[in-house]
């Protein structure tokens, strides 16, 4: 033990350091009390410290939460923010039960990839107010409500606190490139609190609205009893939450196992994380999840177990119960820079370049799922965008993999893997057909017009089978259908390669007895084609 503690203590240090002002700024961008923020990296880091899965996840307030939480705390208040965690860590309790995460991890990188794009522009248009210096502004649920609201009264900026978050902002960014190893926030708060305490002591001209401004009488504890209250808002809103927070989690976790070629225990970080919920809560916290930024960092400055996490978390605590009256004097307009810069930061715009160069249909759902985050509701977008992407999926299934040859006089003429763009083929007089995937309701008749649509093409079709995993009882009608069709219209007709499963199904077909019975199938395509006359040197190109 105190070995893992010699070896991790520079990590959960590291780390402590920079969750303390993003926890600070989270809280605040998730319309909440900037101490709820540090009581959630305390207790939820704590707790998924113990019990996680993953020796380098780091668990905390996270701004994939952030906007979801705004909402809510707008139309229910702040106060039930802890309950809406407990609640949340119920329902990834029941989800852990149930072992539903295998389901919820089913969710396309494109719908996160957009969903990143949408949390981040939620994130930091919500600074705004902060960054213009307005005040009193009316608050709405939702969000392009309150972008409108700000724009309407911008006449009222000041120009001061702007100018404030321009050059945090920019110092932010330009710390990125000079010392890309250290969060520029850890260095940059520091300047940030002198700031505040030089506005606030009127030692300089400048006012600047700070956190203890904002938020008058906030003292630390992170120890904190919450008053409870449960209705059908906090249930429904919980597990929107909760979806994101598992998928949040189990991608982090996921990607810390890449950068460090291990490999974490899914249903023990679904466990963690449920009880880091349901801990942050009962202390007054907000619901957390796994955060790759803070992930990423306790991996880069050296940690090997989670003890690091623990550490983490201890110090933060520590950091906090000693150092928040200095945190208090960090100006507003320094934290909107903060945030802002990480919402830029969540932009992936390498992803999303590699989309448009290979997908355009992951590009456009992409976009969907931010249009639908940013207009309607994050939990609504990811949904959006699952839906989306399961539909196209379907489509794309029910047009049935296929293959194929077309054969004259031993030897081919075209082979195609998709429907001809003139939807023409060369007349030949042997066809070989790969079905591929699976003869299902889904895909059947898109098989079957294929072959029929082409017929003209082949007076004999080889049926090659090899790569055909399913067939369900429609798939056998369809095969039915189509050998009757064929024959009727004088066609020669081949089954062959069938594996063990496929026959099973199929011998519910009354077309298939007559094939076999008539010596039609074949275990090998080669000896299918050899019965109709193919030579020997002419087979291997048909395979």
């Amino acid at each position: 033990m105190l070995k893992r503690v010699i070896e991790n203590w520079r990590a959960g240090l590291t780390v402590a350091l920079i969750s303390i002002p993003l926890s600070i700024s989270l809280a605040v961008a998730s319309g909440a009390r900037p101490e709820m923020g540090l009581i959630t990296a305390v207790w939820a880091g704590l707790l998924s410290a113990f019990f996680s899965g993953s020796n380098y996840n780091i668990v905390g307030p996270a701004g994939a939460l952030s906007a979801a939480l705004a909402a809510f705390s707008i139309s229910e208040g702040m106060d039930l923010l802890p309950t809406l965690a407990i609640v949340t860590g119920i329902f990834i309790f029941i989800a852990y039960l149930f072992k539903l995460e295998r389901y919820l991890v089913l969710v396309p990188g494109s719908v996160m990839h957009g969903f990143s794009l949408g949390v981040g522009i939620i994130i930091g248009l919500g600074q705004l107010n902060f960054a213009f210096g307005l005040k009193n502004i009316p608050k709405h649920a939702e969000f392009l409500l309150n972008v409108k609201e700000t724009f309407a009264h911008i006449g009222q900026i000041q120009f001061g606190t702007f100018a404030v978050f321009l050059a945090f902002l920019i110092g932010l960014f330009a710390l990125v490139k000079l010392v890309p190893k250290i969060p520029g926030a850890i260095l940059l708060t520091p300047f940030g609190i002198l700031l505040g305490y030089l506005s606030e002591s009127g030692k300089i001209g400048l006012h600047i609205e700070t956190l203890n401004q904002k938020f008058p009488n906030t003292s630390i504890s992170i120890f904190h009893i919450p008053q409870f209250h449960f209705s059908a808002t906090i249930v429904s809103a919980a597990l929107g939450i909760a979806f994101i927070a598992i998928l949040e989690t189990l991608v982090s976790a996921k990607i810390a196992d890449v950068m460090t070629h291990t490999k974490f225990n899914r249903r023990k970080e679904m466990f963690g994380l449920s009880l880091a919920n349901i801990a942050s809560g009962l202390f007054g916290g907000l619901p957390s999840t796994g955060v790759f930024v803070r992930t990423g960092l306790n991996i880069r400055s050296g940690a090997t177990h989670k003890t690091a996490a623990g550490i983490n978390a201890v110090c933060i605590a520590l950091i906090s119960v000693f150092f928040f009256r200095f945190f208090k004097l960090i100006p507003m307009s320094v934290i909107a820079a903060i945030l802002v810069f990480a919402s830029i930061r969540m932009v992936e715009k390498k992803n999303l370049k590699e989309m448009w160069v290979s997908s355009r249909r992951d590009f456009w759902l992409a976009l969907a799922t931010t249009l639908t985050m940013v207009t309607v509701d994050t939990v609504v977008g990811i949904i959006v965008g699952s839906m989306l992407a399961l539909l196209f999926f379907i489509e794309h299934l029910s047009k049935g993999q296929f293959e194929m040859t077309i054969n004259k006089e031993n030897k081919i003429l075209e082979r195609y893997y998709t429907e001809p763009k003139d939807c023409v083929m060369p007349g030949g007089d042997v066809a070989v057909y790969s079905m591929k995937g699976d003869l299902t309701y889904l895909n059947a008749e898109a098989h079957i017009s294929r072959i029929e649509r082409y017929e003209n093409c082949y007076t004999t079709i080889v049926l090659r089978m090899r790569e055909l995993t399913i067939v369900d009882l429609e798939g056998v009608h369809a095969f039915d259908d189509l050998i009757k069709h064929l024959k009727t219209d004088g066609k020669k007709i081949y089954v062959s390669s069938l594996s063990k499963r496929v026959v099973e199904m199929l011998e519910h077909s009354s077309a298939f007895k007559e094939l076999k019975a008539d010596n039609c199938v074949f275990e090998d395509t080669r000896l299918a084609l050899q019965s109709i006359g193919f030579k020997r040197e002419h087979l291997e190109t048909q395979q």
